[in-house]
Formats: structure tokens, sequence, C-alpha cells
């Protein structure tokens, strides 16, 4: 859970869970969660690079690219997808939930 109004567009916060690391992203003003750490190797996505257009953060070590809204993989090195978490906005508070 964070504030809504202290996540800006095009901005990428890392968030830890119990054992999860996730990402929270928000681009064109809808904020996106998904697993942190990128699926090729250990990279944390926190530190990547988000294109607010198009929806996709980029890994910082070997360029893999994530759709946010699903966490697919756009291309090589990563082959599988990133886990998505179900995001929702009440009373100013971005929840994310986890299972």
């Amino acid at each position: 859970m964070c504030e809504e109004k202290s996540l800006k567009n095009g901005e990428l916060l890392d968030f830890d869970f119990e054992d999860k690391q996730i990402l929270i992203a928000k681009a064109n003003n809808k904020v996106y969660a998904l697993d942190r750490i990128c699926t090729h190797a250990y990279a944390d996505l926190a530190t990547g690079f988000l294109d607010e257009e198009e929806k996709i953060v980029t890994c910082p070590l070997h360029m893999s690219r994530f759709r946010l809204e699903d966490g697919a993989p756009e291309n090589l090195p990563a082959e599988e997808p990133l886990k998505k978490y179900n995001v929702e906005s009440r009373d100013g508070f971005i929840y994310v939930m986890v299972d």
C-alpha cells in the first residue's frame, strides 16, 4: 500500500511484502504491479527504465523488455513472464493484491 499522490507518472517503485519483491509502476495515470526481479537473470527492475507510452519496463542488466499490462517479455534474453498482481485504488491509497 502507498499513497496514490506519492506515485507520479513515469515512476518505478520497489516494494517488499513477506517473501515477494514487487515493482509498482505508473504509466499514463494507470498503476501496475509485477514481480520486481527479471526472469532472465537476477536484476532489480525498479532500477530499470520505464517507457510510459509503450507501457514497458526494461531490465537494466540485459535490456529485456516486459509489458506492464501482463508481464510478458517482449524480447530475449528473457523468455518467462513476470507475475502480475492486481492493483486497486481506494481512498487515496494504492493496494496491491498479493496472494
